[in-house]
């Protein structure tokens, strides 16, 4: 559609709804922004946040419009409905990362880029002839990482993704089922089979979306939990402190209170005597906070590591391998994930399913709006800002106008 006939129909449209021609009726005023460029012969017009080697976000972050053919085959075009912002995301953008999306030039840009982002929920737009899984309206979830989510539309196919249904859900949360739940989940179910009714597991980093995770999984099974969190002063911890307890928190502790020399006597008050087993550690920290979470553990626990946030070595004490055979062990829900495909989706399905009957809360977010028109600035910032101090939510694109 030309300029002029675009700026001439939605004044029509605008000025005389009533008396509009039944030519013009069937365009919405989304289709009449000349500023989006029109789909035609069934192209879908897209843009991507990409990036063309890894370095610092503002350094090598850029937005690229681009064109997707109509799918054929097992082929499939998406849209995006919501993208979250994850730390493994930064971190395959600054390089620090074991994996990184592929760098190629299959969007049209002159060097290889590559698209960020591995979790999102998607709108089927249309399929090929051959896939058989999904259609038209359907919602899916990347199957595993590496597809690149931040951007408004993609193509892939069919055996890329599961459709999810979507009944009694929004996109964010659909969105955000792929990574931190179900590390919450294999951790409490898989080590040393599973932390049993009736005992209790530490975690620190007890505020993210694993640790909100496993608080309200651990109370769902039975199960008694210590929240570690970093210090906050003032109303700002006793409002944490609520909230951690509403999800299912037996005892909140700061990262302060830990370290102190008292807190093994504090656990073993609540632990009856220390007769009721703590089986469990779930460490995203490392460094010294990390080994005082061990101390406390009973005989034969299991230490879980699945994040280093504080970038430190941890320095297990002998005495905790010989005389307490505590058992380290790392998680990586990613390469889980490719090694037992069908649990991975029964995982998503149960907690998806928690989530409708309203036993399972959301991790508070920060929506980042994400239009046709967004600036590639303010897309940029947003990504930067998850790098900041206390943030009042995990950040997540929500797409309006695409």
């Amino acid at each position: 559609m030309s300029p002029s006939i675009c700026k001439l129909a939605s004044r029509v449209v605008t000025e005389s709804p009533r008396t509009t021609p039944s030519f013009f009726s069937e365009f919405t005023l989304r289709a009449l922004d000349c500023r989006r460029p029109i789909s035609t012969y069934g192209y879908t017009q897209a843009k991507a946040l990409v990036y063309p080697k890894n370095g610092s976000i503002p350094d090598v972050l850029n937005l690229h419009t681009h064109s997707i053919s109509p799918p054929h085959s097992t082929l499939l075009t998406l849209r995006t409905l919501s993208a979250p912002l994850n730390p493994a995301d930064i971190n395959q953008i600054q390089g620090t990362y074991p994996t990184a999306p592929p760098f190629t030039t299959s969007l049209g840009t002159p060097t290889p880029h590559a698209v960020p982002g591995n979790e999102a929920c998607f709108e089927v737009l249309s399929a090929g002839s051959n896939a058989k899984s999904v259609k038209k309206g359907d919602w899916v979830i990347p199957r595993a990482t590496g597809l690149g989510t931040w951007r408004t539309h993609l193509q892939c196919e069919e055996d890329k993704i599961v459709r999810v249904d979507k009944e009694g859900l929004d996109s964010k949360q659909v969105a955000t089922v792929n990574v931190n739940p179900v590390t919450a989940w294999r951790m409490l179910k898989d080590f040393g089979g599973g932390v049993r009714e009736g005992e209790w597991f530490i975690q620190n980093g007890a505020n993210s979306g694993v640790g909100r995770a496993a608080i309200q999984l651990g109370r769902m099974w039975g199960l008694r939990s210590i929240a570690v969190v970093r210090g906050r002063p003032g109303e700002e911890g006793e409002k944490l402190k609520r909230e951690l307890e509403e999800l299912g928190a037996d005892q909140i502790v700061s990262d302060e209170e830990l370290m102190e020399k008292s807190f093994k006597d504090r656990v073993k008050e609540w632990t009856n005597g220390g007769r009721d087993k703590v089986s469990l550690g779930l460490n995203c920290v490392g460094g010294d906070a990390a080994m005082a979470m061990a101390k406390v553990l009973s005989t034969g626990a299991h230490m879980v590591t699945y994040g280093a946030m504080s970038k430190s070595p941890m320095r297990v004490g002998a005495s905790m391998l010989i005389f307490k055979d505590i058992k380290f062990d790392g998680f990586w829900v990613s390469r889980w994930a490719d090694q037992h495909p069908e649990e991975k989706s029964s995982t998503v399905e149960s907690i998806l399913q928690l989530i409708r009957e309203g036993k399972f809360k959301d991790v508070p977010m920060v929506e980042v709006l994400w239009n046709w028109d967004s600036k590639k600035e303010d897309l940029v910032d947003a990504v930067q800002g998850t790098l900041e101090g206390y943030r009042k939510g995990k950040g997540i694109f929500v797409f309006g106008d695409t």
